[in-house]
C-alpha cells in the first residue's frame, strides 16, 4: 500500500489519497500518476477542504466479490465507487477530514477495455479513476439527464487532468 499526503499548491486544498495496487499489478500501474489524477480532479471539482479517499487497483475476482456483495451483481466490473457520505453510514472522527470514500478498479477490465478502444492501459486507468471520483462527488448516470451531465464533466476532466506513465 502506498500512502502519501498530496499538497495541491496554490489553492489551500490538501488531500490524503491512499493508492493501493494489488501486488501482481504493481509493475504495470503508475500509482503516483493516479494519485496526481485524483488530486487534480478534486481541485477542478472545487473540493477546497482537506479530504481523504482511497483508490484500489485490484483484479476481476476481488471486484466481482464486491459487486456481488454491494450491488447484487455476480460479475466483474471495471470500477466501483463507495461514497462515505452520512447516508452511507460511515463515521468520521470529530477532528478528522471528511472521508469521501473508496474507488475500486479492476486492472483486468481496464486492460481489456484499453485494448478494445486502442489506447494504453494507463489511459484507461486514468479514465476509470476520473469516473470513480465523480461518483464519490455525487455524479451519477442512472437517469439520462444525470448521465449526460456526468459524461460532459468526464470529457472536460479527461482533457484537463494529468496523464499517467507506463
Amino acid at each position: 500500500m502506498m500512502r502519501k499526503r498530496v499538497d495541491q499548491g496554490p489553492s489551500d486544498h490538501v488531500a490524503n489519497i491512499t493508492v493501493q495496487v494489488a501486488p501482481r499489478f504493481r509493475g504495470e500501474v503508475d500509482g503516483e500518476g493516479l494519485r496526481r489524477v485524483v488530486a487534480e480532479v478534486l481541485r477542478q471539482e472545487g473540493v477546497k477542504e482537506e479530504a481523504e479517499l482511497s483508490l484500489v487497483i485490484t483484479d476481476d475476482e476481488a471486484i466481482r466479490q464486491l459487486n456481488r456483495q454491494f450491488r447484487g451483481v455476480d460479475a466483474p466490473t471495471d470500477v466501483l465507487a463507495f461514497g462515505a457520505g452520512a447516508d452511507e453510514g460511515f463515521v468520521t472522527a470529530p477532528d478528522s477530514p471528511p472521508y469521501l470514500g473508496d474507488v475500486v478498479i479492476s486492472y483486468q477490465r481496464a486492460l481489456a477495455q484499453a485494448q478494445e478502444l486502442g489506447h494504453p492501459v494507463a489511459e484507461e486507468l486514468r479514465l476509470l479513476t476520473i469516473h470513480g471520483i465523480l461518483h464519490l462527488l455525487g455524479y451519477d448516470h442512472e437517469e439520462e439527464a444525470a448521465a449526460r451531465k456526468m459524461r460532459e464533466r468526464e470529457e472536460r476532466l479527461r482533457s484537463q487532468t494529468v496523464t499517467c506513465d507506463l
